[in-house]
């Protein structure tokens, strides 16, 4: 059941008089709950819970936070129906793609459970003692990783329940042995608040201190901010604008105590089409592309928003081709009004750049909140002169440069901005364009072939993040278990008695987990 109140821990709260309601963009109305802002007051005993509780959460074991994080998934698949339908009314999307997503968050919650359970993500290193070491005689070291605190995440407005809530950042962060306090997207409140039910009951189930988990609700930026500026928070997740990442980042590096914020931002995931692959396979790349663009309304952070190729006919033909085929496409509906506002104004925008045609604009009547798939191509000298067309347009839209020669095709790369994901198609000719590859690599985070961008899958080798703004620290990844390590620092231990140490660095090895000892990689104890 949905109340619009704010869970502080395991109590809800609604002490303000600041309301709102999501939205239906489906009907286009507003739907039935109120939900109440969270006060300034609820923020303070929000992160003074999640202080008290990191004492002892941070110290709970592998196996106890797997209990606690499959109870999550359990609880999260016992909402069922309740969970799916409000998921459709606040978003607008499908029953599919609700039941994809809640599979996705369940599948994410039990991979960190098993990973905290085994237990050497923890990365245990140990150099014993060498007293008789000359000159100097050698310590005995161990290092570990351990949780930063108290974490804030901001929901995010495209996934529901795989970036918010219980998403990806909460659920790592849990994992780490770090309280989350969930600032709640408004676009999809009630969503956010069946959920936090479902971690609070998880909580409470695997015997939690209180607190280790929150769910705040906000109207717009000022519940955010404040979360940011208290200094019981340690980092910051956030998936979003790029307006929005950098403003929470510069907000946390001016704190007394700066703190870190892992923002997963822009992207335009570029899409390089070799002259070969054009010839041979026009046809197919086109329906291909003109489906992965439109794919969830274009809502998704790897939306192929950018094409690039070389002058030819073939390139020619393709863009017709792309064109004819993305009209086909039955528009759908896009997650709120003020989203579909700003997909329009950007599209508009970018139509009315210099030397930018528009050659795929679906003309029919649209239901409101519908949007209109939108293909535009210009010329790459004219795309390296204009940075405005370098900019992300949330939605269904795709720009097609068309290069003078490779050299062009190098120097528009070169100049990219930092991506989540960048995109080669090649037949047989891959081994040609060696500085083309070599130029994704250096402004990406995942380069894909002879494939499509849209699609990230959940495992240990996938990264989803990038050099700025795709994200703001690209040594991390914000999806897969090793997101983990945003929310630890390394930690070591000097010349400590062994009966005072974690269980993961005790000579006995309690654990059995894999550690680096004395410079060999063993699950052995050391005698």
């Amino acid at each position: 059941m949905i109340t619009g109140k704010n869970y502080i821990g395991n109590q809800q709260s609604a002490k303000g008089n600041k309301t709102y309601k999501t939205f239906n963009p489906q009907l286009n109305v507003e739907n039935d709950n109120i939900f109440t802002e969270a006060t300034s007051e609820e923020i303070y005993e929000a992160v003074n819970l999640a202080t008290k509780a990191f004492k002892t959460f941070k110290s709970v074991s592998g196996k106890r936070k797997a209990v606690f994080l499959n109870a999550i998934a359990d609880e999260i698949l016992a909402l069922d129906d309740e969970l799916i339908k409000t998921y459709c009314m606040e978003s607008g999307l499908p029953e599919g793609r609700a039941k994809g997503e809640r599979g996705r968050t369940v599948f994410q919650l039990r991979s960190f459970a098993d990973l905290v359970k085994e237990g050497s993500w923890v990365e245990a290193s140990i150099d014993t003692a060498q007293p008789d070491r000359e000159p100097l005689s050698k310590p005995d070291l161990r290092k570990l990783l351990i949780p930063l605190g108290p974490v804030v995440v901001f929901g995010a407005s495209n996934f529901p329940l795989a970036y918010s809530t219980a998403g990806g950042d909460t659920a790592a962060a849990l994992a780490a042995g770090c309280p989350v306090i969930v600032k709640s997207h408004p676009m999809h409140a009630g969503t956010g608040e069946l959920v936090a039910s479902a971690i609070i009951r998880a909580a409470e189930k695997a015997g939690m201190p209180n607190g280790v988990f929150s769910n705040l609700n906000s109207s717009g930026i000022n519940v955010g901010e404040q979360l940011v500026k208290h200094p019981g928070i340690k980092a910051v997740g956030f998936t979003g604008s790029i307006n929005g990442g950098r403003a929470l980042y510069n907000m946390a590096a001016q704190r007394e105590e700066p703190i870190p914020v892992f923002a997963e931002m822009g992207s335009i995931n570029p899409v390089v089409i070799m002259p070969n692959a054009l010839k041979n396979r026009a046809e197919s790349l086109a329906k291909t592309y003109a489906g992965s663009i439109t794919l969830g309304t274009g809502q998704f952070c790897t939306n192929p928003g950018l094409l690039l190729a070389i002058k030819s006919d073939s390139l020619s033909h393709f863009v017709s081709e792309l064109a004819s085929e993305i009209i086909k496409i039955e528009p759908s509906c896009m997650l709120h009004p003020n989203i579909i506002g700003a997909y329009e104004k950007n599209t508009s925008k970018m139509a009315s750049q210099q030397g930018l045609s528009v050659v795929a604009d679906y003309k029919n009547k649209l239901q409101t909140n519908y949007a209109r798939q939108v293909i535009t191509t210009v010329e790459g000298k004219t795309f390296l002169e204009n940075t405005n067309l370098h900019q992300e347009v949330f939605g269904p839209f795709s720009l097609v440069v068309q290069c003078e020669d490779v050299n062009q095709l190098e120097t528009i790369i070169s100049r990219l901005e930092g991506q989540l994901t960048a995109t080669l198609i090649a037949d047989n000719e891959a081994q040609n364009y060696s500085n083309v590859i070599a130029g994704l690599q250096n402004r990406v985070g995942r380069l894909i072939f002879n494939g499509v961008p849209t699609g990230v899958e959940v495992c240990p080798s996938m990264v989803h993040g990038g050099p700025y703004p795709a994200s703001t620290d690209s040594r991390f990844t914000a999806v897969g278990i090793h997101s983990i390590k945003r929310w630890v620092r390394p930690f070591s231990f000097q010349d400590w008695p062994n009966e005072l140490l974690p269980d993961e660095l005790k000579n006995e090895n309690p654990l059995k987990i894999s550690r680096h000892v004395d410079g060999v990689h063993t699950n052995q104890k050391i005698n």
